[in-house]
């Protein structure tokens, strides 16, 4: 585990999006670094794809909406 330091508005951010997310405040901070991380390693994918690469890399089966 290490420490980075963020402005403290962002923190702020973070904290507000972790209680909607229902995640602790490092989770929704670690899911917006990995997010981001893959999309500049991947900058011709959209959020919703990459959500469903890694769903599919975890191997969770989510029903698409279209199709129900």
């Amino acid at each position: 585990m290490g420490i980075v330091k963020i402005d403290e508005d962002l923190h702020e951010e973070i904290r507000r999006a972790s209680t909607v997310m229902c995640r602790s405040i490092n989770a929704q901070a670690e899911f917006w670094m990995k997010v981001g991380m893959l999309a500049e390693a991947n900058p011709t994918f959209s959020f919703n794809e990459i959500v469903k690469m890694q769903f599919a890399a975890a191997q969770v089966h989510v029903q698409d909406l279209a199709v129900a």
